[in-house]
């Protein structure tokens, strides 16, 4: 059975290239970088190195790189960073409907804190209105908080607008771009934001390491305490293995970003147009343009998602429910629910996101099976046999 993998925002295969570049530091070179004799100083150089790397991949300073364990807590970082750090003019903060859960879940988490947090919505595309931030900020406000592309829809905020006016209101700017790196350009020097968060497994590097870009000169309070690693931001023994590897990865996204987006895109719309040409009733969610260039969500009408879902799997096929983080919810996806989808729509709603290592035949091959089991699910859909039905009285 064919294998393909179209689950690329959830996580990436490991390249090549950065499996050899690790495999020395699961062998000699295993020393704590915090040591200064030898075993320590070649390990910090190559944490060091990395640490470069992803600087000149955004055009950042490499002492403004925070290494952290994952996109989550470089979020969490973020967020309680500002929220508690001495000084503040107020406890408001503002995020959207669509965030990832490592920003959800920490505001509400702050707000048990005595916090304030506005949720501005999203348009019927998915996109945060710039006007609608504008409208939520306060005197109080200490930080904006919005994704720079959704992991679900694939939408891409207008994060030079919004945070223009963050910046005019002199309001701290936080932008979560895990899946946005390596799929769109993405300059530290344009970027009206104060810090950035990525991830290491996102961009065909490991799991277990990601990072925030601090701007020079801005404090944040420590989330993890400990030893004085990462200029005291963040203690604790770096991934030394998960560091070298993200290095590596974002030193092949600085040679090879455009060219694989390009191709990506192109997959990813052939694929697009060949389940809308052979497949009725699909409804795209999200922006048709304003998208990243690996990513399609589509809803499957008269079919319920898990259903689809396990039987491609059974095919060989790797993709991700719409509404996986609500599994068992007759209200279907939070993001898409934010949106304003149709709720049964939402249902039959699927994630597919391609990447590194999809071919044409991938695309084939997928296209058939979705085609198949799409086929076979509606068969035994009591809304779509109704539906057939009634269109067939209406033509006699």
């Amino acid at each position: 059975m064919r294998k393909v993998y179209f689950d690329h925002n959830a996580s990436t295969p490991i390249h090549p290239e950065v499996a050899a570049a690790v495999q020395p530091f699961l062998s000699d070179l295993f020393g704590n970088p915090s040591s200064i004799h030898w075993a320590g100083r070649d390990v910090r150089k190559a944490v060091e190195d990395a640490r470069t790397e992803i600087a000149s991949f955004y055009g950042c300073r490499p002492l403004e790189v925070v290494f952290t364990s994952s996109g989550t807590e470089a979020d969490n970082l973020a967020v309680k960073g500002v929220a508690y750090r001495p000084g503040n003019a107020g406890k408001h903060i503002v995020t959207s409907q669509v965030e990832h859960p490592a920003i959800m879940n920490t505001c509400r988490f702050l707000e048990t804190q005595g916090f304030r947090v506005t949720y501005v919505p999203v348009n019927r595309q998915g996109i945060v209105e710039p006007d609608a931030v504008r409208s939520a900020l306060t005197k109080e406000t200490i930080l904006v908080s919005i994704m720079a592309a959704n992991n679900e829809t694939g939408c891409l905020m207008p994060i030079g607008e919004i945070g223009a006016i963050a910046r005019n209101a002199g309001v701290l700017m936080h932008t979560d771009a895990v899946q946005a790196t390596g799929k769109v350009p993405l300059s530290w020097e344009t970027l009206p934001v104060d810090m950035l968060t990525f991830s290491g497994h996102k961009v065909n590097g490991l799991k277990g390491a990601g990072g925030l870009i601090v701007r020079r000169g801005m404090e944040i309070e420590a989330v993890l305490h400990g030893g004085h690693q990462e200029r005291s931001r963040r203690g604790g023994t770096e991934n030394v293995v998960g560091v070298v590897a993200m290095g590596k990865a974002f030193s092949l996204l600085s040679r090879n970003m455009t060219a694989e987006a390009a191709e990506v895109r192109r997959l990813r719309d052939a694929f697009e147009r060949a389940l809308f040409a052979r497949i009725p009733d699909l409804v795209l969610n999200g922006h048709p343009t304003l998208r990243l260039p690996n990513t399609v969500n589509i809803s499957f009408r008269f079919v319920e998602g898990e259903a689809l879902l396990l039987n491609l799997d059974m095919r060989g096929i790797a993709c991700s429910s719409g509404s996986a983080c609500t599994s068992g919810s007759l209200e279907g996806s939070p993001i898409l629910r934010a949106m304003g989808a149709d709720p049964t729509d939402s249902q039959g709603a699927l994630r597919f996101s391609l990447g590194f290592g999809n071919t044409d035949e991938d695309v084939a091959y997928a296209v058939d099976a979705i085609e198949t089991v799409i086929d076979k699910l509606r068969a035994m859909s009591p809304l779509y046999t109704s539906r057939e039905a009634k269109c067939s009285t209406k033509t006699r």
